[in-house]
């Protein structure tokens, strides 16, 4: 249980390079600033969640 926030981390950083993949082969700017905000945001929450055990 202890793991279980780091795999979703993981999970949708790979979303949001699969998404942000998917975006430039489809040329959609909207695509890839969405999926480039949720990788930003899935690396901010292991920052902090890494800080947080501490």
């Amino acid at each position: 249980m202890r793991h279980l926030p780091a795999a979703v981390v993981v999970l949708a950083v790979a979303l949001g390079v699969a998404g942000f993949v998917y975006g430039e082969t489809d040329d959609s700017p909207g695509l890839q600033l969405l999926s480039a905000l949720f990788v930003i945001g899935a690396v901010a929450v292991a920052v902090r969640l890494s800080r947080r055990t501490r």
